[in-house]
This record gives structure tokens, sequence and C-alpha cells, in this order.
């Protein structure tokens, strides 16, 4: 009786909300009590409604009350902790909100260690007992306790589903089979699972997946060896170029030295030979200076001869020249080939990127099917100003387009679009990406092309979908359409301010969706792509906007 009593008081002193200790306890207008934090989430839950009520009596209350502490609960509920009574052995075994309750317990029920199948009901430890003791109850199935036993009762006929119907594969009870189901083709429930879980054939999964796994590590391997050698073979043919630079560069340097010797020994040999005629030269004038001042004519004409008996000069015209020209056109040719090469280099190592990056190794996953799955490629895009038409107005961070009547102050660029009304993406698309294009207005091209797409005029090389370097969705005339290299597919689709673009750059996918609630294949392209991709955008008429949207 003691125990009883004190089980009581607890009770008491409980909390209706949390069924625990009250906490903090507030009081109501009505006079019920409550834990101040339980009933203050309760009133902030009825916020919206404009009107409160007490979760016990459910008298209302506007405006929303005021709630005021109970000193004397206060008291009494520490009073109850301090003499440990609260630690009753049976009070862990109470029903909490997530609890699975008895369903025979009345008053406070206690938590349920089973539920029975055949009863569709919960049982706590005493109560479940029977089903231990009486031999009838005994062939009952129990189950851990659970909260969706009347999920197996038939809503129409209020009995037990204990048969599966494969006609329209759900399970019924035995009146639904002579009902709805006649007919059908029924079997026991249990039956049905024993078939389910044969087809399941969870082992040879396991067996199967196990030896993918061992090939995935083999791959792994492949891929790793594969890699360590073609690293190892590059390695080797850019020190052989990196050599064969090196000995081009000491021949150059060993022929233009040599030449040096050559020129500058033939320049002092005729220095040395200029200066020798030059002595000679002042010698003979000295002696013509001395004989110039005799007064015998006889003696003058006599030397004279020796006089005049000069070497052959050097002829002012074998001497050729060149003022800082010497080896110019050495340094030139070396300059065309270093250009030459750089040139290859930069468009080979484009290819050499794209081969790494476009490399098969595995398999590309499938296609996402929901649009959360598709976001997990999200790409974000922006506009590149120097491609955009004159007419076309970007904001919004340069991932809106707007058709404007007044021509943009945009500088001359060789990436403009001088004809049609477009605009292509600053990055490049490779890989796997998706993105979305808002449109509003009389229509819009999404598009994406080869960088190298032509740009100036309004030819067909320069509009997306018209030549083989663009893919192109549009809408036109209340329908979807597809263009590739001018072939035109008119597509079957709900029309939609939104398309989704999804790109498998590797496995040459490109596919289109109309987004919405859902998302709506519209059209799905299987090829190969041989350069990156950039998105692009055409907008009809004026006032027509297109935007790239940040997707989340």
């Amino acid at each position: 009786m003691a125990q009883k009593g004190v089980q009581l008081d607890r009770e008491t002193f409980s909390c209706s909300i949390c069924l625990d200790l009250l906490k903090d306890p507030v009081t109501t207008t009505c006079g019920h009590s409550y834990c101040r934090n339980c009933i203050k989430s309760h009133f902030d839950e009825e916020d919206r409604k404009g009107i409160h009520s007490c979760p016990q009596c459910r008298k209302t209350f506007t405006p929303r009350p005021v709630l005021e502490k109970s000193i004397m609960l206060a008291e009494l509920v520490e009073q109850l902790k301090k003499t440990g009574l609260q630690a009753a052995p049976a009070d862990n075994c109470y029903a909490g909100p997530e609890d699975v309750a008895c369903d025979v317990c009345t008053g406070r029920k206690l938590k349920a260690i089973k539920s029975c199948l055949f009863c569709l009901a919960s049982y706590c430890e005493k109560h479940l007992q029977p089903h231990y003791d009486a031999a009838p109850l005994k062939k009952h199935k129990l189950v851990a306790p659970s909260k969706k036993l009347q999920e197996n009762i038939c809503s129409r006929h209020d009995e037990v589903m204990k048969i599966f119907c494969r006609t329209d594969q759900q399970s019924i009870c035995f009146v639904c089979t002579m009902d709805e189901h006649k007919g059908h083709e029924t079997v026991p429930a249990a039956a049905e699972r024993t078939e389910k879980q044969k087809e399941l054939n969870i082992q040879q999964r396991i067996q199967e997946r196990e030896k993918d796994v061992k090939l995935l590590q083999q791959e792994v391997e492949a891929i790793n060896g594969s890699a360590d050698k073609a690293v190892e073979d590059s390695e080797k043919m850019f020190t052989e170029l990196i050599r064969l630079i090196q000995k081009r560069s000491s021949d150059v340097k060993q022929q233009v030295r040599s030449q040096q010797e050559t020129e500058v020994s033939r320049v002092k040999e005729l220095q040395e030979k200029l200066e020798q005629e030059i002595a000679e030269l002042k010698r003979k004038d000295g002696e013509l200076e001395q004989l110039s001042h005799t007064e015998d004519h006889n003696q003058f004409l006599h030397n004279y001869p020796s006089l005049s008996a000069l070497s052959e000069s050097t002829h002012s015209s074998s001497i050729n020249i060149r003022p800082l020209r010497y080896f110019e056109d050495v340094t030139a040719a070396v300059s065309e080939t270093r250009d030459k090469l750089q040139d290859i280099l930069r468009e080979e190592w484009t290819n050499i990127s794209l081969t790494v990056t476009e490399e098969d190794v595995l398999l590309s996953p499938p296609e996402p099917k929901t649009r959360a799955g598709f976001l997990k490629y999200s790409h974000e895009i922006t506009l590149d100003p120097n491609t955009a038409h004159r007419r076309l107005f970007l904001s919004q961070g340069n991932r809106k387009a707007t058709f404007m009547n007044q021509q943009q102050s945009y500088s001359d660029h060789p990436d403009r679009f001088t004809g049609w009304y477009q605009v292509l993406s600053r990055e490049s698309l490779s890989g796997r990406c998706y993105w979305e294009v808002e449109w509003r207005g009389r229509g819009v091209f999404v598009a994406v092309t080869y960088k190298n797409i032509s740009r100036a005029g309004s030819i067909d090389e320069c509009l997306f979908g018209y030549n083989n370097k663009s893919w192109a969705l549009y809408w036109f005339r209340e329908s979807f359409k597809f263009r590739h290299n001018k072939v035109q597919t008119v597509l079957s689709g709900p029309r939609s301010s939104r398309v989704g673009v999804y790109l498998d750059h590797r496995a040459g996918i490109l596919s289109f969706y109309s987004v919405s609630e859902t998302m709506t294949l519209l059209h799905r392209v299987q090829t190969t792509f041989t350069q990156p991709l950039y998105a692009g955008l055409y907008l009809f008429n004026y006032g027509d906007t297109a935007e790239l949207i940040k997707v989340k």
C-alpha cells in the first residue's frame, strides 16, 4: 500500500504532456499545471491558429494566456525529488510518446514488449503472459512491438489481411477473395513472402557483388598501372624532346661561334693588310716629301720611279659592313621555330588534355531519375559579355540576358555574335554537369555548342542548331523542337518556362528536360563530343529574357 501511495503521488506531480515530474511548474487559468517548456511549446504550435487551448480540459484562451509559476507545486516537486521516491522500479516501464503502449492497460499505460499479429494487439509483460500459458494463444505469432498493426486490417471488411492478391499486387482479407478480388490469383501472405524471399536470392547477389568488387579492384590496378606507364613514357618522350631542343640549341651556338670566328678572322686579316698598306704609304709619303725639297730636277726624276711603285691597293668594295645585323637572321629563324613549336604544343596540349579527361576507364553512371539526382551535378554558369550580341543586355551577375531595343555599348571583340541574338557561357562544360534556364517571352534557344562556331553575320554556320557544331532545344508555335545540323525534330511534352540540361560529355549524352513539379524528358542525344562544350542562349524578340538559374 505504501508503494501504491508513492506511485499515486508521483502521477499527481507529473506533467501530462511529457509524463515526467514537473519542471519549473506553471498553471493555466483553468487550473491545470505543466512544465513551463512543455506548455510553451504547445502554445507555440497553436499561435498560427490564434486560439490556444488546455491539453487536458480543452478550454480555449484568447489571447494567449500568461503563464505564472506555481510556487507551491515547485516546492512539493523539489521535496519529492529529495525523497528519491520517483525512482520506483516500475516507473521506467511506462510508455512514452515514442514507445508502443500496451493495449490492455488502463490509465497510465505500460510499454509493450511484444505485438501479436493474430490478435493485432500489443502487450506489456504482465498482459502478455496468457500467450505463454494458454495453449490456443501459444500458436499466435509474436513480434517486436509495432505501431503499424492496424495496417494489417482490411479497411473495407475489418478483417485481418492474411492473403496476397498477385493480380493486383496487394494484401487482402478472406472476404475480399469473394468480393472485388473474386477470380484473381491469390495465395497466403506467408507463401508470397517465401516466394519473394526466394526471388531476392540475397546470397547470390552478394556473390555477384563480391565478384564485381574483385573486378573493380583489378580495374583499379589496371588504371594505376596504365597511368604509371603513361607518366613514365610521357616523361621519357618529353625528356627526349628537351634533349633534342638542347642539342639544337648547342648546335646553333656552335655554328654561330664558328662563323663568328671565321668572320672575325677574315676581318682581322683584311684589317692587318690595310694597316700594312697604310704603313707603306706613310713611308713612301715621307720619302716623297724629302725628295720634293731637292732642287736637282734630274735627281728627282731618277728617284721617282721607286717611290711610285706602290703595292696593289685594297679596294673598298671588298669590305662589306652590316651594322648590327650580323646574326639577326639566325635570331629570326630561331624565333620563327620557337613560335611554330609553341603553336604545335598549344594545339596538341588541348588534344592531350581532352584525351586524358575523356579516357573511358569505367562506364558512366546512369542518368539521374529525379531532380535531386540531377542537382548533384549542378554547374554554376555565367554568360560571357565578349560573345553577347549588342542587342542583349546582361544582368544578375551575367546570368540573365534580355533582348533590348537599343544596342549595348560593347567593345569590338572577335568572339561577339554580330548577326544572331546569341550569347555563350564563359565556362566550358566537360564531364557530367546540369544547369537550368528560366525563360520569358516568345521563346528561346537553349543550346550547347563548340567554341569554334562562327560568329560573324546571319549565316547558318552561326545559328545554334543549324550546323554540326551545336545542338539546340527551342519553343516555337506551341511546341518544343530540337535542331542539330539543320535537322529539326518536333517534340511532345508540356510547355514549361524552365528547361533543365544534363550533359555527360564522356558518354556523349545530352538531355533536355521540362522542369516543373516533376522532370519530363523532352529529348536525349547520344553522340560523340570531340571538344569541350559551351552553353548558349538565343532570344527571339524584344523583351524576351533567359536566365541561368542558381540551382541548389
